[in-house]
């Protein structure tokens, strides 16, 4: 099976040069053409992830007469028509139209989710340091734009490692298929899905975040409020392209609807708080609402490199042993893109771990999963280049010694988020608690089998 993904990553051929810096960033080759003619994209290998889109520094100039107008362009992106910024030859098409025609529907609940890596990089938009962290900022300009309830993907990033903590035990001690794979990173499992859909079996079952807070907004979401499902308008804010084509996959409606009916980039998200003429910088912080708003710090490091891993064994050493890890901070799983292994003692189990950041590295890796020579249980993947802090939705950093510092800083500050606050372990989330109480019995139950997992397709 094939999928076009023009819908959602294109390269502008009246505004491309050929200079093929975009071929150099891509991790599945997907860029073609000769330098300096303007490229294509092989939607059969693209796994959606824009790196060519950060990177693109070609735009539409104001001297260009001989290309469609600008406001032509920026519908055909869909783009708000108050954006300023130039237009690139690669670009992602935007949702931010469509949200605000929503957000303009009285007769649809709204309710939004912020992705970690969204509060170290969108005030970056807005004339702030690089990597400045504004959750509380972020949150203030969500509500003011109309949002009915400001939700946070890091709860569910904190429900995702109970039930892929409880996946991963179940198949080391029964045992199941092994080494496990991660499956939070949508372009990564696209890229299984193409290129290695026999190691399918690999991939954890469960939802990425992003699509559990979904199913969870239009059922016990709409419970806690008492709102129809069907009236319930579900939006996420993303550091990744990717998610839009994640949440558009059929298989994504386990509650009887859409998990996510729309997703935003941060970068789109700052069009929309500008197009709203908020000043952001002087936003007072305030709260996520609850009981979907609230998260430890282990759920918000999903947004680095080795941070779904860091948060998995810092739940999975207190499931085993029943008792407290002794550190909290695992930085021998912790840095940037490359291949890092790791043998955890956790209890009686010597469990091995890989962390792979940068899609590109990853083909060895599977090649020895392939030929039955892999020696390890558990592995995350993240396609960019240091995980979702550098995704193809963050804001644009063109200077290369400025995206460096942009890197760095989005990093450190998710660590210092991390570190600020009470609880930095999932399973001491009391709100992911409640849930399975109140609502899904317990992980990998019935309930939320059927809604916080999923299954892939082979699409070679």
């Amino acid at each position: 099976m094939t999928t076009d993904t023009s819908r959602i990553i294109n390269i502008d051929q009246e505004l491309c040069t050929g200079c093929r810096r975009c071929a150099t960033v891509c991790p599945v080759d997907a860029i073609e053409g000769e330098k300096g003619q303007p490229q294509t994209i092989n939607q059969d290998r693209c796994v959606v992830c824009g790196q060519c889109v950060q990177i693109c520094s070609a735009y539409a100039s104001i001297f260009d007469d001989d290309i469609a107008s600008r406001e032509q362009k920026i519908a055909e992106r869909g783009l708000l028509p108050t954006v300023k910024e130039p237009l690139f030859a690669a670009y992602n098409r935007g949702d931010a139209q469509k949200v605000k025609e929503a957000l303009a529907d009285t007769s649809l609940f709204k309710m939004v989710q912020c992705a970690p890596a969204v509060r170290v990089a969108l005030a970056e938009d807005f004339g702030m340091p690089l990597g400045s962290l504004t959750p509380g900022k972020m949150a203030a300009a969500l509500r003011k734009i109309g949002f009915d309830r400001i939700y946070d993907t890091n709860f569910t990033a904190d429900l995702t490692i109970m039930e892929e903590g409880s996946e991963l035990i179940e198949r080391v001690t029964e045992g199941g298929i092994l080494p496990m794979f991660t499956s939070c990173c949508p372009a990564w499992v696209k890229y299984v899905e193409q290129t290695y859909p026999e190691l399918i079996p690999h991939l954890s079952s469960c939802k990425s975040p992003q699509q559990m807070a979904g199913a969870l907004f239009k059922t016990y979401g709409a419970q806690v409020d008492g709102i129809d499902p069907a009236k319930v308008c579900s939006v996420s804010v993303m550091p990744c392209t990717c998610k839009k084509f994640e949440c558009d996959r059929p298989e994504m409606e386990a509650s009887g609807y859409r998990d996510v009916d729309m997703v935003l980039t941060t970068r789109e998200l700052a069009q929309l708080i500008k197009d709203a003429g908020i000043d952001f910088v002087s936003l007072r912080e305030e709260e996520f609402d609850k009981p979907l708003g609230t998260y430890t710090g282990a759920g918000n490091i999903f947004g680095v490199t080795g941070g779904v891993m860091e948060a998995a064994l810092r739940t999975g050493y207190e499931l085993i042993t029943k008792e407290s890890i002794p550190e909290v901070k695992l930085n021998f799983v912790r840095g940037g893109e490359g291949i890092r292994k790791a043998n955890v003692k956790v209890g009686e189990l010597n469990l091995k771990v890989v962390v792979v950041s940068g899609l590109a590295n990853v083909r060895t890796v599977l090649e020895e999963v392939k030929a039955g020579t892999a020696d390890f249980h558990f592995m995350e993947v993240m396609t960019c280049p240091v995980g979702c802090v550098s995704g193809g939705g963050q804001p644009k950093v063109l200077m290369p010694s400025d995206k460096q510092i942009a890197y760095t800083n989005r990093t450190c500050n998710t660590y210092v988020h991390d570190e600020t606050l009470a609880m930095r372990k999932s399973h001491d989330n009391p709100d992911v608690q409640k849930l399975y109480d109140e609502f899904l019995g317990e992980p990998l139950g019935h309930e939320s089998h059927h809604l916080l997992h999923t299954k892939y397709i082979a699409r070679r």
